[in-house]
């Protein structure tokens, strides 16, 4: 699974399509917590990611929406900068 980015201890991924379903998604991982992120509605599909790293992949998100979609939708993963 492709790293994306890496922030204040959360790491971002995202798996490629024929292992993955919709909705198109992002994993966050903050050591031994994940979270699964919708990237069109930000909301926290699934897992036990603590309230406060919730609130930075979704400002994250909110940043970087745009570009995930593209990345889930043609499988070219790339690098995006950390939140600041």
């Amino acid at each position: 699974m492709p790293e994306i980015s890496r922030f204040y201890g959360i790491i971002i991924k995202m798996f490629f399509k024929p292992k993955e379903h919709e909705p198109s998604h992002i994993h966050a991982i903050y050591g031994e917590y994940v979270g699964l992120f919708n990237i069109k509605t930000h909301e926290m599909i699934t897992g036990d990611l603590p309230q406060k790293a919730q609130e930075l992949v979704v400002e994250w998100l909110s940043l970087n929406e745009d570009k995930l979609q593209e990345m889930w939708d043609t499988q070219k993963i790339v690098k995006l900068p950390p939140l600041e």
